[in-house]
């Protein structure tokens, strides 16, 4: 599964493009999420050269921080599964939506 298409990739901002964006009013633009344990990525911001990610991440700890999609990709779980992109997921602001209703797969 291709985690970043170049569509999805137009529609987020560049690394460090929201720093003066409040946490709540910050665009949840993609999630991905491992199939096999409850860890979910939310991106906020992206480098293409770098695919480095900037976004919300819920997993033992809920925080936010920067992650590698490149690491993401290289991951491989049970029967070779892998992380994956949800594709029903609608962009929305982080502060529009609780953690529990995130937990839950929104």
């Amino acid at each position: 599964m291709q985690l970043m298409t170049k569509t999805i990739q137009r529609t987020i901002p560049f690394l460090y493009g929201t720093e003066n964006v409040p946490l709540e009013d910050k665009m949840l633009r993609a999630k991905l999420f491992c199939p096999w344990n409850n860890a979910k990525w939310f991106i906020t911001e992206f480098d293409p050269k770098t695919k480095e990610c900037f976004g919300f991440v819920m997993g033992s700890v809920n925080e936010w921080g920067y992650f590698s999609l490149t690491e993401l990709e290289k991951i491989k779980g049970q029967w070779g599964m892998q992380i994956e992109r949800d594709y029903h997921f609608e962009p929305r602001k982080f502060g529009s939506v609780s953690i529990e209703k995130m937990e839950m797969g929104l």
